[in-house]
């Protein structure tokens, strides 16, 4: 199987391009894990998508991660696959070589930006602040991470933090503290297209190859994303 293509990234700057943005909402949540093999990696992602979620962050927290991400890519092109945790300027151009379709970093770093509008990955920094927005914004973000979601006051902090951004078309992934449960609650604000779930595949969950569950909580979540997008269009 031959490895899908990164998604272009904006001409002015490190934001989704539609496509991607399409994709992500498709999908309504991003499953975050932490990988230690890569042989773990590919049967992850086909057991995800078996359940119905199509996008990934494999976080940079350990040394197989990049090698997890090239054999997604590889072998399971279907799968909308970026990387989390980047915190370096070279990680950037490290997470594109191995095909990955965008980034996210826990906070908001000047240098990682310009490098990842650069190079062309897709971006999206962590804020949680206002000067977070303002920042990630001057440089040409239009998508973010609102990390740590729940321990920084959720939704009513969210809705307090986005509001002098609302006209500039700012999109928020949330990521931290989100469960199944609360899923529909996040998806129903509109500058939400997902959220970042780290439920779907814990660490005990890999290590223990156990797929089918894996499978099983994609698919509840799935679920909860087609319930909520049509309750919204009705």
């Amino acid at each position: 199987m031959t490895s899908s293509s990164p998604l272009p990234c904006s001409a002015t700057g490190p934001s989704f391009t539609l496509a991607l943005r399409d994709r992500i909402r498709q999908s309504g949540v991003i499953a975050v894990l932490v990988i230690e093999r890569p042989e773990h990696a590919v049967r992850l992602a086909q057991a995800l998508l078996t359940g119905g979620v199509t996008a990934m962050e494999l976080t940079l927290r350990t040394p197989a991660a990049l090698d997890c991400l090239r054999a997604v890519a590889v072998e399971v092109p279907e799968m909308l696959a970026g990387a989390g945790t980047i915190i370096e300027p070279r990680q950037v151009t490290e997470v594109l070589a191995a095909g990955g379709h965008f980034g996210v970093a826990p906070g908001t770093n000047p240098e990682v930006i310009r490098e990842a509008a650069r190079v062309g990955l897709p971006f999206a920094p962590g804020v949680m602040t206002p000067t977070d927005i303002d920042t990630a914004v001057r440089l040409g973000c239009r998508d973010l991470k609102f990390f740590p979601a729940v321990p920084s006051g959720a939704l009513a902090m969210l809705s307090a933090l986005k509001a002098p951004y609302a006209h500039l078309g700012v999109r928020y992934i949330p990521l931290g503290g989100i469960t199944a449960d609360t899923l529909p609650q996040w998806l129903a604000d509109p500058d939400v297209p997902a959220v970042g779930g780290s439920w779907l595949a814990k660490k005990e969950l890999i290590e223990a190859e156990s797929w089918d569950r894996i499978t099983q909580l994609a698919a509840k979540a799935a679920d909860a994303v087609r319930a909520q997008r049509r309750n919204t269009a009705g």
